[in-house]
């Protein structure tokens, strides 16, 4: 017997020797939020979870607004943000692989302690006016000890709809949790930078880096405490070799094209803090890195009450090049408001991107390197911010605050670039064929987002034969 099955709209062919076909098409499968939100024990992990995730919205900024004040170039402030996110992104996908080795919280423990430590140290410094290397052996500890908390988000999501069985409905619910952390995601960037500079300029920039890491332990304490949501660790199997979830090409292809996604991050943060100052009001600089990240959130909000028929893969294209063009106009705008519409604009193709890079990497992944997976995205969009920040930042230093929304357009320029013309790499290894002759092809919304609705065929993405048993498996970036 073959079968060809597009997920999404749910079309389905059989023939078979005898027998005559038949065909019949269904409504692609969708999810509200208050059905995500009324998951059995959702909220016991998502309420510590949006305090722990809050503060990585603060560092980048608190660093930045600290260092500034201290030693008084956006140069140096920005190479100190830099060396805190690159670190995180080298160790971040090392601490969700041992995340699903080991189990959360026997990651999430030990680094929140070092990340309170960290934080601390870099404050002395920076308050003691000392060198700046100094600064960035201090920033490194402090960035590689971000917790994972939205990688681990998302696996215990998956978890949970796996467990429920492979099914369109429980496929629609992961596809529905993606958005709904993305959304999450940027609400702490609306809030975060906010926060951050509020607490610098009300109380003092040292305060905002004692509050945010501050944040980190408590929250990180109390969700590492909720065990029984928690997925179950994958024990490695005696003389198994284990892969990289970065050898998959589409997860390299995924991760350089949120180093572009970063680039915007980066950039548009040390950019607008330097426009702002340029005209004289510093104290707008968050608002308008806020309405920014509220541009992304309300497209988030949008994405996830759609039930999409265009593949996930066309989505993500067309969201990218989005992003390039609303990207384009940053440079030129002539004050305050002006850029706030425009990075409004950008910001609504942000969340569709990451929604949809975030799914299509859970079907490159095999079980055991989920957490791994997700946290090679969010590592790349902090290597990505570095790299935009530290940029920016000698751009201003060397041509004015404009000359730096230069790097967000450049940096979603070549992602695209890498996106369109690899895009091949996308397709999930054996999605052609899989078990039984069978014929998957993930057509639609976000059915490899976790639990694909071939059954019948005993074929799940991402869903090892255990979890279809009802024993889920890890699987599981704000980004930051």
């Amino acid at each position: 017997m073959t079968a060809r099955r597009t997920v999404d709209s749910v079309e389905e062919t059989t023939t078979s020797p005898g027998a005559t076909s038949t065909h019949d098409t269904a409504a692609p499968a969708r999810a509200g939020y208050g059905t995500l939100l009324r998951t059995p024990g959702a909220w016991t992990f998502l309420a510590p979870a949006f305090i722990a995730r809050l503060p990585y919205a603060m560092l980048s900024m608190g660093i930045l607004l600290l260092v500034k004040e201290t030693h008084g170039s956006y140069g140096t402030a920005s190479t100190v943000a830099a060396v805190a996110a690159v670190a995180q992104a080298l160790i971040g996908p090392q601490t969700g692989r041992l995340a699903d080795r080991y189990g959360q919280a026997a990651v999430l423990v030990p680094t929140v302690v070092v990340h309170a430590a960290s934080v601390g140290t870099l404050i002395a410094l920076a308050l003691g006016h000392a060198p700046a290397w100094s600064l960035f052996l201090a920033a490194a500890p402090a960035g590689a000890s971000i917790p994972q908390i939205g990688a681990m988000v998302r696996a215990r999501w998956v978890a949970t709809f796996a467990a429920e069985g492979a099914s369109a409905s429980s496929a629609a619910k992961v596809s529905t949790a993606f958005a709904f952390e993305s959304v999450t995601d940027e609400f702490t960037f609306v809030i975060g930078p906010i926060l951050a500079a509020a607490i610098a300029t009300s109380v003092s920039p040292s305060t905002g880096l004692v509050v945010e890491a501050a944040l980190t332990f408590v929250g990180g304490l109390a969700f590492a405490a909720q065990r029984r949501t928690a997925p179950a660790r994958v024990a490695p199997v005696a003389g198994a070799r284990r892969v990289s979830a970065l050898s998959s090409p589409g997860v390299r292809l995924l991760a350089g094209t949120f180093l572009g996604v970063g680039a915007v991050f980066g950039g548009m943060q040390v950019s607008v803090n330097a426009f702002a100052d340029s005209v004289g009001q510093h104290g707008a600089a968050g608002t308008v890195y806020g309405i920014f990240a509220g541009g992304s959130m309300l497209a988030g909000v949008l994405y996830g009450v759609i039930a999409w028929r265009r593949a996930v893969q066309h989505r993500m294209i067309m969201s990218y090049g989005l992003l390039v063009l609303g990207c384009s106009t940053l440079w030129a705008m002539p004050n305050l408001v002006a850029l706030s519409v425009a990075g409004l604009v950008c910001g609504l193709a942000i969340a569709p991107t990451l929604i949809s890079g975030y799914t299509l990497v859970e079907t490159l992944v095999e079980d055991g390197a989920k957490t791994e997976a997700f946290t090679w995205l969010t590592g790349a969009i902090g290597l990505g911010l570095a790299t935009g920040s530290m940029a920016a930042g000698r751009l201003i230093d060397g041509h004015g605050a404009s000359a730096g929304f230069v790097v967000p357009v450049a940096g979603a320029g070549l992602g695209l670039l890498a996106l369109v013309s690899l895009r091949h790499l996308l397709v999930a290894p054996g999605a052609a064929r899989r078990g039984g002759g069978v014929s998957t092809v993930v057509a639609g919304s976000d059915v490899g987002a976790g639990v694909s609705a071939g059954a019948s065929a005993g074929v799940s993405a991402g869903v090892s034969s255990s979890e279809r048993a009802g024993a889920p498996q890890l699987v599981g970036a704000a980004k930051g």
